[in-house]
C-alpha cells in the first residue's frame, strides 16, 4: 500500500493525525450535523426544510470559498500540508468522497421522508405532467405571458467560443435535432427573477417548479426542432476573491470588482440531474475544464435552496411556536439607559433578550443633547438597519459620528456599500478598515458631556448590528462605562479610523496584536493554578477551534489535569479523548433552532473566575488576519450567569447537543435513562437573562 493511499484510508477512518482533525472534514462533520436537524421528526416539518435548504446553502459556500482555495493551492503546485497531514490535493479527495454521499443522502431524505410528509399535511410540488389538461393549460399561458419573455437560449455545442455560466444558477441543457445535422447542445437559465414555486391555479399550497414548467414548453423557444431531451445542472465557481492591498488603491473600486469577478471565478463544480447522458454531462465538464471528480451527479432536486421559499408557506402548525424576545422594562426606556449603565453593567442573550435595547442604545445617543459623538463598527448590516438609520439621523443633528464599514464581508459587500455611500452623503466619517484585514469585531461607543465631564459608554458584541440575525442567531452583548474598557474602545476606532499604531491596550484582547497571546496567557494560568488547587477549568462556547497553538495549549491543560470543555458549534480540530493528550478534554456541537454564535471564554483563575466575550473564534484567520476584540465581564455577578446560566445549561442539552469523540465523528448526546431530553435553546426561551438579572418584564414583539 502506497503512503499516499494509507493516508487516505487513515483519514477516511478518522485517523489522519495523532494531533489534529481535518478542517474541511469537520467542517462537513458540522453540515452533516444541520442535516440531522431536517431528519429529526422532533422538528415541525416546514422547520426540517429550512434545515435542508441550510444544509445546500452551505455546501454551495464550502465549494465556492473552501474547495476552490484547495484547488488553487494544488494548481500553484504548493505542497504544503495541512496541521492534520494532507496535502491540497489529497484533502480534495477526501472531500469528494465525504461530501457527495453527503448530498445523496440530502436528497433522499427529501424524496422518501419529507415529501410524502408535505403531501400528507396537504403541501404538494407536482410533476407538471401530473396535472389536469386544464391546469396544464393555464400554466402554459402563464409561461408564455411571464416567463417566456425572460428565455434567452444559447448554444452550448458546436458554439464558436464557450459561453459563459453564472455562478449557481440553475440551468437547462437542452439536446436539439433537425434531423438533418448532428445533435445540437443549447442552454436556457432558469430566471432568478421570478419565484421557482409556481403556485397551481386554485390549488392551495399546491406548485410546479419553475424549471419543470419552463421544460414542458421548450417547443415555444425552439421552433422547428426536436427536443430530445432536456437536463438540469448549475455551476459552483470560486468566489473567493481576495483584495490585495498592493493591487487596490481604491478599496471601493476593489470591491465592486470583486462582485463582478465572483461571477466569473473559476468553475470548482458541476452539479448535473440524475437523467443527464454522459455524452450532455462529458461536454459540460470539457466546456467548464472539470474532471470526473468534479461533478456531482444528484437525484431529485437541484438546488434545494427553494425549500426555503416552500416553508414560508402559510402554516403555522408546522413551525415552531413564535418566539416573543425578553424585554426588562428599565431596558425597554431609552431615557434610562446611560443611567443604568451607570449604575452596572448589562448583559444582554439574544434572541432570548430582545434586540431592541441596541438599536435604542445608538438611538438614545442622536435624541440626547448631552451625547456629542458616535463611533460604530458595521460587518454584516443587513438590507433593513435601524442602527444605520440613527446614525444618518445623527450626522443630521450635527454630532460627530464616524463609522467603520467593513466591505469586506464576505457575500454581504452590496449591502455594506450601498449603507457606505449612504452614509457618506450624510457627512458620516466613514472609512473602511484595511485592505489586508477584515474589521471583524463588534464595538458602538457613545461619547456623553456629564457634569463630571466627558463620560462614554460601549456596547461590545458578539454578533452583528444586523436585527434580521439578532432573532435567528445566540449571541451576547454587554453595555458597560468602564472608564478602561471605553478608553481602549475609542484608542482601538482611532486605529481603525486614523493612523494610531497602538500597541497595548488596558483591558480588552485585540487581534492580531495581543488576543492570542492573552488566551495562551490564560491557559497557562490555568496551569498553574490547578497545580495549587487542583480546581483548574476551562470553559470556552466558539464557533470554531483551528488554531494550531491554541490547540496544544489546551492539549497541555489536559495533561496537566485541567477540564476543559468545549463548545464549538462548528469546526473543531482539536481531537478530544485521547489518553496522556486530552483526555480532560470534553467537546459539544448544539444545533437546533438558533444558530449558535456568541463567544465565551471562561477561566476559574484559582478561585477568582474570569469570563471574556467578543467577535473572535480561535482560528488562524481571527487571529492573524482580523481585527478582533474579546472583553472581560468584571461584574461577578455576570460572571456567575455567564459559567451557571449560559455555559453549563449548554453543556447539560441532551436534545440538541453532539459530542465529538476521539475519531473525528460525532454522537448524538443522549439523556439518562428515564430522563426527558433537555433543550437548552427552549430553556433560554422560557429563561432569558434579563428575568434573572433585571426585574420588571415586559414582553418584546419578535
Amino acid at each position: 500500500m502506497s503512503g499516499v493511499k494509507a493516508k487516505l484510508e487513515a483519514v477516511e477512518g478518522g485517523l489522519s493525525h495523532p494531533r489534529y482533525l481535518n478542517r474541511e472534514l469537520s467542517w462537513l462533520q458540522f453540515n452533516r450535523r444541520v442535516l440531522e436537524e431536517a431528519a429529526s421528526d422532533s422538528n415541525p416539518l416546514l422547520e426540517r426544510l429550512k434545515f435542508l435548504a441550510i444544509f445546500e446553502s452551505n455546501l454551495d459556500e464550502f465549494y465556492m470559498v473552501r474547495v476552490s482555495g484547495l484547488i488553487e493551492q494544488f494548481e500553484s503546485g504548493v505542497i504544503e500540508e495541512s496541521p492534520d497531514g494532507m496535502t491540497p490535493n489529497e484533502q480534495l479527495g477526501v472531500i469528494g468522497k465525504s461530501a457527495f454521499p453527503l448530498r445523496q443522502r440530502a436528497a433522499q431524505l427529501y424524496e422518501q421522508t419529507l415529501e410524502p410528509a408535505l403531501a400528507s399535511n396537504g403541501i404538494h410540488v407536482r410533476p407538471f405532467g401530473e396535472l389536469t389538461a386544464k391546469q396544464q393549460a393555464e400554466m402554459n399561458e402563464y409561461f408564455a405571458r411571464e416567463v417566456f419573455p425572460l428565455c434567452t437560449p444559447i448554444m452550448l455545442h458546436p458554439a464558436p467560443s464557450v459561453p459563459f455560466i453564472s455562478n449557481r444558477s440553475l440551468n437547462l441543457a437542452v439536446e436539439l435535432s433537425d434531423g438533418k445535422t448532428e445533435p445540437r447542445l443549447a442552454r436556457v437559465k432558469v430566471p432568478d427573477v421570478l419565484s421557482r414555486l409556481v403556485p397551481i391555479p386554485r390549488r392551495k399550497c399546491e406548485f410546479v417548479l419553475l424549471e419543470d414548467l419552463i421544460a414542458n414548453n421548450l417547443g415555444l423557444i425552439f421552433h422547428g426542432v426536436s427536443v430530445v431531451g432536456c437536463y438540469l445542472f448549475r455551476v459552483m465557481r470560486d468566489a473567493d476573491v481576495e483584495i490585495r492591498e498592493l493591487e487596490a488603491a481604491d478599496l471601493i473600486a476593489s470591491i465592486e470588482e470583486t462582485l463582478r469577478l465572483r461571477r466569473f471565478g473559476a468553475p470548482v463544480l458541476l452539479q448535473c440531474s440524475a437523467e443527464m447522458p454522459e455524452h450532455v454531462r462529458q461536454t459540460l465538464m470539457t466546456m467548464h475544464e472539470l474532471d470526473p471528480q468534479d461533478v456531482m451527479i444528484i437525484s431529485g432536486i437541484l438546488g434545494m435552496e427553494v425549500l426555503m421559499d416552500l416553508s414560508k408557506i402559510d402554516r403555522p402548525n408546522l413551525r415552531y411556536p413564535p418566539h416573543h424576545p425578553y424585554l426588562a422594562e428599565q431596558l425597554a426606556s431609552s431615557r434610562t439607559l446611560f443611567e443604568m449603565v451607570q449604575m452596572q453593567d448589562l448583559l444582554l442573550h439574544h434572541p432570548y433578550d430582545g434586540f431592541r435595547p441596541v438599536e435604542e442604545f445608538v438611538a438614545s445617543a442622536v435624541r440626547d443633547p448631552d451625547v456629542i459623538g458616535i463611533k460604530q463598527t458595521l460587518y454584516r448590516v443587513g438590507k433593513e438597519s435601524p442602527i444605520v438609520e440613527s446614525l444618518l439621523e445623527a450626522a443630521g443633528e450635527g454630532k460627530q459620528v464616524a463609522a467603520l464599514v467593513e466591505l469586506k464581508a464576505r457575500f454581504d459587500e452590496s449591502n455594506n456599500l450601498v449603507w457606505a455611500r449612504a452614509l457618506e452623503r450624510a457627512g458620516v466619517h466613514v472609512t473602511y478598515g484595511f485592505a489586508e484585514m477584515k474589521t471583524h469585531c463588534k464595538l458602538s461607543l457613545a461619547v456623553r458631556r456629564e457634569a463630571g465631564g466627558m463620560r462614554s459608554y460601549a456596547h461590545i458584541g458578539t454578533g452583528n448590528y444586523n436585527p434580521v440575525t439578532a432573532r435567528l442567531y445566540t449571541d451576547l452583548g454587554l453595555f458597560t462605562d468602564d472608564p478602561e474598557i471605553t478608553l481602549d474602545c475609542t484608542e482601538l476606532f482611532n486605529y481603525l479610523t486614523g493612523f494610531s499604531r497602538q500597541l497595548k491596550y488596558r483591558k480588552l484582547l485585540v487581534a492580531p496584536l495581543n488576543l492570542r497571546e492573552g488566551i495562551l496567557a490564560r491557559i497557562q494560568r490555568e496551569i498553574e493554578a490547578h497545580k495549587k488547587t487542583g480546581k483548574g477549568r476551562i470553559i470556552f462556547k466558539l464557533n470554531a477551534l483551528v488554531d494550531p497553538e491554541a490547540i496544544e495549549a489546551l492539549y497541555e491543560a489536559s495533561c496537566a489535569g485541567v477540564k476543559v470543555d468545549l463548545i464549538a458549534r462548528g469546526i473543531c480540530c482539536l481531537r478530544p479523548g485521547i489518553p496522556k493528550m486530552s483526555s480532560n478534554i470534553r467537546v459539544i456541537s448544539i444545533v437546533g433552532r438558533f444558530l449558535e454564535h456568541s463567544r465565551i471564554y471562561y477561566f476559574g483563575n484559582g478561585g477568582k473566575p474570569e469570563a471574556l466575550i467578543g467577535s473572535a473564534d480561535l482560528m488562524r484567520r481571527n487571529l492573524d488576519r482580523r481585527i478582533e476584540v474579546l472583553c472581560p465581564v468584571e461584574d461577578e455577578r455576570l460572571i456567575k450567569h455567564l459559567r451557571e446560566q449560559v455555559l453549563e445549561t449548554c453543556l447539560n442539552d441532551t436534545a440538541k447537543a453532539w459530542e465529538l469523540n476521539s475519531d473525528g465523528e460525532y454522537s448524538k448526546v443522549k439523556p439518562q435513562k428515564g430522563e426527558k431530553p433537555f433543550n437548552a435553546q427552549d430553556w433560554f426561551c422560557a429563561n432569558p437573562a434579563t428575568r434573572k438579572l433585571y426585574k420588571s418584564p415586559v414582553a418584546e414583539s419578535a
